[in-house]
């Protein structure tokens, strides 16, 4: 079909494609299986993108790939981004340390052909903002998922982190990201090489990110594409950083707005930006059938299991399933007549990851974005829209949903998660302190 100028979306800088270009991939062992896949099988260009490429198993496993690759093919060109600052420490609660930025090192030591790893830096602290971008290249392929690399994230152990994974077949997509990342970062020399031992300091690193936020916000990725093109599917590209004039800002709500029938909707961690709070509430006075999907605070990242081990950081699947508990109260109306669908999942010890929208099978919005105040203001982020009008892709999305949703539980009234008063000593002190201060505004300004 041909997208017509009345759609609800604009299709300028859209790339059309068939729905054979488009492939939904099911679990993180697959997603790890086809990250090999594509590394060994590239031939001109590989650029991965996400917030770290972490120093364990299968962070080198990924990484001694590319490095064999690029042995093979000298001509190769490898560029990998990642944000500045988590790159260069350890994990929480490790003692001091040049963090993933040391096994880079290591491995530029280790080979004769060197690949470019890009440090970038979207804030002078990593609280106030971090690179959130996802997407890896190879050639015209170009896999997105909300993940970075870890052996979590790709299953590699007992655990994994529950995230979506899709496969678009496409040089007109695939030269957008590149096109981006190397205009944005590598041309404008906004963001330095870290596998090298000389840094910026911290002087240089701040009149870096002074220059670099400016770039950043007009910074978009550019199709060159004809859009009129007859096609299943039109995919459109978007980054956004900060709250004013953010595209994938925008274009979430506008999805949230389309929905007529229904909605589906992913985060990991239930705090919407007030703005899309209002686009749901809206969704649900016009009769908008709603299922959204969180993961049980047990299945949060930050979850502490064990009391004795608990910390300050630990509180925040707490702050999330009482922010859930107001939700509850105030939409109890919806829920009981089935309206409202509000999904808890949970498998075990493993963790939840999943982000996205979408709006009556025929919008899908696929980002790393995690619909909250954090992304929406903070973080710099990106993501696709796919307009499906025929819904093409309804077999592959609705095996998607099945496999998430059997691991997830409904939840009927506030009787079906914990209170405040069923928490551990520590966790239930911890809150009354931060509602006694009113600290938790502020709290949720970065969650």
């Amino acid at each position: 079909m041909i997208f017509s100028r009345n759609s609800k979306f604009s299709i300028q800088n859209s790339v059309p494609l068939s729905s054979n270009d488009v492939e939904f991939i099911y679990s993180s062992k697959d997603f790890h299986q086809q990250l090999l896949t594509l590394i060994n099988t590239a031939k001109q260009r590989i650029y991965l993108t996400a917030l770290y490429l972490q120093d364990d198993e299968a962070g080198r496993e990924i990484l001694h790939a590319i490095y064999q690759a690029k042995q093979k093919n000298p001509n190769l060109d490898v560029c990998i981004f990642v944000d500045f600052h988590r790159a260069q420490r350890g994990l929480i609660g490790e003692k001091k340390s040049l963090g993933n930025r040391q096994l880079y090192l290591d491995l530029s030591e280790q080979y004769e052909h060197d690949i470019n790893i890009y440090g970038v830096a979207v804030k002078q602290k990593e609280f106030l903002g971090v690179l959130h971008l996802k997407g890896f290249v190879f050639d015209d392929t170009l896999l997105f998922s909300g993940a970075s690399i870890n052996d979590i994230y790709l299953h590699v152990g007992d655990k994994y982190r529950c995230d979506r994974f899709h496969k678009f077949n496409s040089s007109a997509l695939a030269d957008s990201f590149v096109d981006y990342l190397n205009e944005t970062f590598i041309n404008s020399t906004l963001a330095p090489r870290i596998n090298q031992i000389n840094v910026p300091a911290k002087k240089a690193i701040k009149a870096i990110i002074k220059e670099l936020k400016a770039l950043l916000k007009r910074a978009k990725y550019k199709v060159n594409n004809p859009s009129a093109k007859v096609s299943d599917i039109l995919v459109i590209p978007f980054v956004g950083l900060g709250a004013r004039g953010n595209q994938l800002n925008l274009t979430a709500r506008k999805v949230f707005k389309s929905a007529e029938n229904k909605l589906v909707v992913f985060t990991p961690y239930f705090n919407f930006p007030k703005a899309l709070a209002a686009d749901l509430r809206r969704a649900l006075k016009k009769g908008v059938d709603v299922t959204i999907v969180v993961g049980d605070k047990k299945a949060n990242d930050f979850y502490v299991a064990d009391p004795e081990k608990f910390s300050t950081i630990g509180i925040v699947p707490y702050i999330y399933e009482t922010l859930l508990a107001r939700f509850i109260k105030r939409n109890q109306a919806y829920i009981d007549k089935g309206q409202l669908n509000l999904h808890l999942w949970r498998d075990g010890a493993n963790s939840y990851h999943l982000k996205g929208v979408v709006a009556d099978d025929k919008y899908h919005l696929i980002t790393g974005s995690n619909l909250n105040p954090r992304a929406w203001s903070l973080d710099l982020e990106n993501g696709l829209l796919v307009i499906d009008r025929d819904q093409t892709l309804v077999p592959q999305w609705h095996k998607e949903l099945d496999i998430i949703m059997a691991n997830t539980r409904r939840i009927n009234s506030l009787a079906d998660i914990e209170s405040i008063q069923d928490y551990p000593e520590k966790p239930r002190e911890l809150l009354r302190k931060i509602n006694l201060t009113q600290f938790d505004r502020i709290l949720k300004r970065f969650l």
